[in-house]
């Protein structure tokens, strides 16, 4: 296996150009590939492909579009490692877990390719000889936007959404992490996708999305990533009345309740804020414990932490590799720095591991001040917060302090805790006694500055639709 020559797709072919980004892996900094810069010659011609390949896919029949989307994910399925193995050279994460995001990308194909058959208008009854129908028409072509942190499952799930509604996509996939994009666009191509269904570009960001967004023929703008880039592209397309599907930061709050054994569930958290780098919207970061249970729950975190094996990941022990590149590595070590400058005390971890390569400690801060940055920034990296709470309704009030509502997490055996929790916590996505916060089959998404719309579930394909009315008087007057 070796990483993959990089291209653009482009009208159901693929092109070079003479401008290039060097791609780096994380775990020694060496340079894999040489990533495409699309020209605005390139741009145009994208934009001019997926209108053409729209006019094609929106009148091909839900049944047809499930099969080829059905077709790509098995092969998607069958070339699992090459994919895995081209992932964990460009980010870092461990063979394994990259393994587990091409199944996982793979599901959300899968689910969206049974939505499409679906999505059912309804009728409405009237007066004799007056039919009201209501239909959901898939909207135009997408220009959809995925981060570096899942390189394949996060491009699936806008190509899987937009495909299975009868949508055309433009995608722009993170520089960073090119592969799981292209191999899924190579997949696409394979099964039988019709050309200009699917492309995909990569560049400058800021580029791509001035010249994309304001177009007439993009008709929704699909975006995963932070909330101040989120803000941004949302007014662009605001100022051209184009609707957005924005999933956004987090900073997800863990309430732990003193009806748990903090020893039990210690271990639980920290594997899950450590998986992936802590580089998820959804990793669980600032815990909440009782102050009797305190002490108790944050020396078995910080055990859990010192036991995570960090390193590359093609090494068969690795638990943990590096951050995704130097620019998190520089934001972790400023972020402890400034919590501890501030008060917090650092339990364990806090700095880099060697210098070569983006490795940072696996770092516990406990009693961390609200004036520290980390309380109000999504660290997205592997930092955990641990602070107690004087009851449930204050750990409530702490959790929602923040302008995010991605994800949060309750750990109880009471269920009047529970509906506490599900009453109080203001979140888009809210798991008790589990650290699961997205499945193919659940809408995800957030509330306040996490976002606007749902992936998923039966929502997932709401935003990627139209909805007509027709009233039908059957007979003129």
């Amino acid at each position: 296996m070796e990483y993959p020559k990089l291209d653009l797709f482009i009208g159901g072919e693929w092109r070079k150009t003479s401008e290039t980004l060097p791609v780096v892996n994380p775990a020694n900094e060496s340079v894999i590939g040489a990533l495409p810069v699309a020209r605005r010659s390139d741009l145009e011609d994208a934009l001019d492909a997926a209108d053409r390949g729209f006019a094609i896919w929106r009148k091909t029949a839900p049944r047809d579009r499930s099969d080829i989307i059905i077709k790509a994910a098995r092969l998607l399925r069958e070339r699992q490692d090459e994919i895995a193995y081209a992932i964990t050279l460009e980010h870092g994460k461990p063979f394994q877990q990259a393994q587990l995001e091409v199944i996982r990308g793979s599901e959300f194909l899968e689910w969206d390719a049974g939505e499409c058959q679906r999505l059912y208008g309804r009728a409405i009854p009237g007066v004799q000889g007056m039919r009201h129908t209501v239909l959901r028409q898939p909207i135009g072509a997408v220009a959809a936007f995925s981060p570096w942190n899942f390189p394949m499952s996060q491009p699936a799930r806008k190509i899987a959404g937009a495909l299975a509604a009868g949508c055309s996509i433009i995608l722009k996939a993170a520089e960073e992490t090119p592969a799981g994009a292209l191999h899924i666009a190579r997949a696409f191509q394979d099964a039988g996708l019709p050309d200009g269904v699917l492309n995909l570009v990569f560049g400058v960001p800021a580029e791509i999305s001035n010249f994309l967004i304001p177009r007439d023929k993009i008709r929704l703008v699909a975006f995963t990533g932070s909330t101040v880039v989120g803000k941004h592209l949302t007014n662009l397309a605001s100022e051209h009345m184009t609707p957005v599907l924005m999933e956004l930061g987090g900073h997800a709050p863990v309430i732990v309740c003193d009806d748990v054994d903090p020893v039990q569930v210690a271990p639980t958290c920290a594997d899950r804020k450590y998986r992936n780098a802590g580089q998820v919207c959804t990793s669980p970061t600032r815990f909440y414990v009782g102050q009797d249970q305190f002490e108790r729950f944050t020396d078995r975190f910080v055990a859990s932490a010192k036991q995570t094996v960090v390193g590359p990941g093609l090494d068969e022990a690795t638990q943990m590799g590096p951050v995704a590149n130097e620019r998190r590595l520089v934001a972790m070590i400023g972020l402890v720095e400034d919590a501890v400058s501030k008060g917090a005390e650092l339990r364990t971890g806090g700095k880099r591991i060697g210098d070569c390569g983006y490795f940072f400690e696996p770092t516990v801060l406990a009693n961390v001040p609200d004036n520290a940055k980390i309380m109000e920034e999504e660290p997205f990296g592997p930092i955990a917060i641990i602070n107690s709470m004087l009851s449930l309704e204050d750990g409530i009030y702490q959790a929602n302090k923040l302008p995010f509502g991605l994800a949060a997490y309750g750990f109880t055996h009471s269920s009047a805790n529970a509906e506490q929790l599900i009453e109080g916590v203001e979140t888009g996505n809210l798991s008790i006694n589990t650290l699961e916060a997205s499945l193919p089959e659940t809408p995800f998404g957030g509330v306040k500055s996490s976002g606007y719309g749902r992936e998923g579930g039966e929502e997932g394909l709401h935003l990627y639709t139209v909805v007509k009315n027709v009233s039908h008087k059957m007979v003129l007057d």
